[in-house]
């Protein structure tokens, strides 16, 4: 196993923002709304006014399902708050990690390494092989926006077919989406299309909210 390839709770752009990330969006937290435009500036709507925010919308996994082949995603580019809520998508419906997997586990049977026949029903077994730990930390990415997650934020780092990406998971109150952009450490000539991925069924509610969002002055909520 290449632990390499993906870590959970890895350090990112929003520890160097706050001293405790973890915490910043909890409903607990004084300043939450302040803490959410600041970390929303830098991670969505930046990319937005420079043109590099795609929407990523899920679908495919409904009522407990979570078999890989069945979870599929549309995009739509994002260049101004109202298109979050009425940019359609330019993509047809695609596999979103079905391909990869293949990909990787043909490698994986050519190099002879003996993997279990059932491996693709169990994505714990998926790190098994080469790319699998990044495949299964995508996976559970997913699981966690679809179906819900306790924490409010989690930051990853991992590879992916786009490259090494840093993507900050938050599932709050107002919705579960995450943001998947270049990690630091990435080659400067990297994609550098940020992705603001969430269920489509969730985005009405979680694009209104971010497109109200953007239109906020900050220096009214620092003042």
């Amino acid at each position: 196993m290449s632990y390499h390839e993906a870590k959970e709770h890895a350090p990112g752009r929003l520890h160097r923002l706050f001293s405790s990330p973890y915490t910043a969006f909890d409903n607990q937290t004084s300043e939450r709304r302040l803490h959410l435009l600041l970390a929303l500036n830098l991670l969505v709507f930046a990319p937005m006014r420079q043109g590099r925010l795609t929407l990523r919308l899920l679908d495919g996994w409904e009522n407990g399902d979570c078999e890989q082949h069945r979870l599929h995603f549309r995009d739509a580019d994002i260049h101004r708050p109202q298109d979050l809520v009425n940019a359609t998508p330019h993509t047809q419906s695609r596999p979103l990690l079905a391909p990869t997997l293949e990909e990787a586990l043909s490698g994986a049977e050519a190099n002879a390494m003996g993997l279990d026949s059932d491996i693709r029903l169990h994505p714990a077994k998926w790190p098994a092989f080469p790319g699998g730990l990044s495949l299964y930390t995508r996976y559970k990415v997913c699981h966690r926006l679809i179906y819900g997650e306790d924490d409010s934020y989690r930051s990853i780092r991992c590879e992916t077919p786009a490259g090494l990406r840093e993507i900050h998971e938050f599932h709050l109150e107002e919705g579960d989406f995450a943001v998947s952009l270049p990690h630091e450490d990435s080659p400067a000539d990297s994609d550098d299309t940020v992705g603001l991925v969430l269920h489509a069924a969730q985005r009405s509610a979680i694009t209104h909210w971010l497109a109200d969002l953007a239109e906020q002055p900050l220096s009214k909520l620092m003042g």
